[in-house]
């Protein structure tokens, strides 16, 4: 099953990396009519329009699946360096274990190192969450700050209706300062311009009109996109894509089904953590070795090895890292530039 779904999802990928095919912008407008079942002056009726909406789902990207708190709470807790930290914390516990069944009066030297390590990592990790979960928070928040209308006709009447209600056929009106709500066929247009630097990159405002002006639709000038601004004038056109299948959302699948690689200083932290273990394994072991050819018993050498793969442990690292990363963050929040993540 795994491996279908890989297959599929990889599949999914490879048609979204095509080049864009469509023939809206190409045939007469009155057969862009007939083919979405629709009259230019009345609009689609209110029940063809539930039909649609309940066929081709509402007029919004499909946000990237989230992973549950549970799971970033345990990564921030036991991911990276904190596992470091937790593999010297129970090395603590055992030394200690075995020093109160060998003697009457055991120090509480490896029992105090062990609760201040299991101390750090847990306040640490509760720290990184709780900025980072704040960040997303915000995040989140603005996508709801200001919601979107559009003025569709429909059985013959002019209403103003939920973006995310508009379906496939639609007769929209936009007017410079709205955002186009979906990919649009011009159907009139009074100097309208759209600022495309969005999707397309182009700094200077591009003009729309009712002719078919090029084979590419990126390129012709009778389609809006959805998510462009208008900048001047005003036109009417009929909705021929909504949701992820606009050319925006397109892009944006493509974004979210790209692998997010580690940050330089992740990269930087994972390699410093590969050699402090080795070389802590390493000498700890030496250690050991040295221990039982000079003749100690094998409990003092177990203790010794433990001791010394601990003290290799620099157990202030983390929680340096993560206060410096904080303020950092929060001048730039300061700056109005958001950290999302740690």
């Amino acid at each position: 099953k795994k491996k279908k779904k890989k297959k599929g999802g990889k599949e999914d990928m490879d048609d979204l990396k095509q080049e864009l095919t469509m023939d809206e912008h190409k045939i007469p407008i009155e057969e862009l009519y007939e083919r979405l079942g629709t009259d230019p002056n009345t609009g689609l009726t209110p029940e063809r329009a539930k039909e649609v909406l309940l066929r081709d789902g509402p007029n919004q990207l499909t946000p990237p699946k989230t992973t549950p708190e549970w799971v970033k709470f345990c990564k921030q807790l036991f991911g990276g360096f904190s596992l470091l930290l937790w593999v010297g914390a129970v090395l603590c516990f055992i030394a200690y274990s075995i020093q109160t069944s060998a003697y009457e009066d055991p120090p509480g030297d490896n029992l105090y190192l062990g609760v201040v390590l299991t101390g750090v990592v847990v306040v640490t990790g509760i720290f990184s969450y709780y900025q980072e979960a704040k960040s997303s928070r915000i995040m989140d928040s603005f996508k709801n700050l200001v919601p979107q209308f559009a003025l569709v006709c429909r059985g013959n009447q002019k209403l103003s209706v939920k973006a995310e209600e508009l379906v496939v056929g639609d007769i929209v009106e936009v007017k410079f300062g709205d955002r186009v709500p979906a990919d649009l066929r011009v159907i009139t247009a009074h100097s309208f311009k759209v600022d495309n630097s969005s999707l397309t990159g182009e700094s200077e405002p591009q003009s729309r009109t009712a002719e078919f002006t090029h084979e590419n639709p990126l390129e012709t000038r009778n389609i809006c996109f959805f998510s462009t601004n208008a900048v001047e004038g005003t036109m009417s056109g009929i909705v021929v894509k909504t949701g992820d299948n606009t050319v925006m959302g397109r892009i944006a699948n493509l974004a979210s089904g790209l692998e997010v690689g580690d940050t330089p200083i992740a990269k930087e932290i994972a390699h410093f953590i590969h050699l402090i273990t080795g070389v802590a394994v390493f000498l700890g072991v030496s250690f050991f070795i040295i221990a039982f050819i000079l003749g100690y018993f094998w409990l003092d050498a177990v203790i010794f090895l433990i001791g010394i793969i601990v003290a290799n442990v620099p157990e202030g690292l983390l929680a340096t890292v993560t206060v410096c990363l904080t303020l950092t963050a929060k001048r730039m929040a300061r700056k109005n530039c958001l950290v999302k993540n740690l």
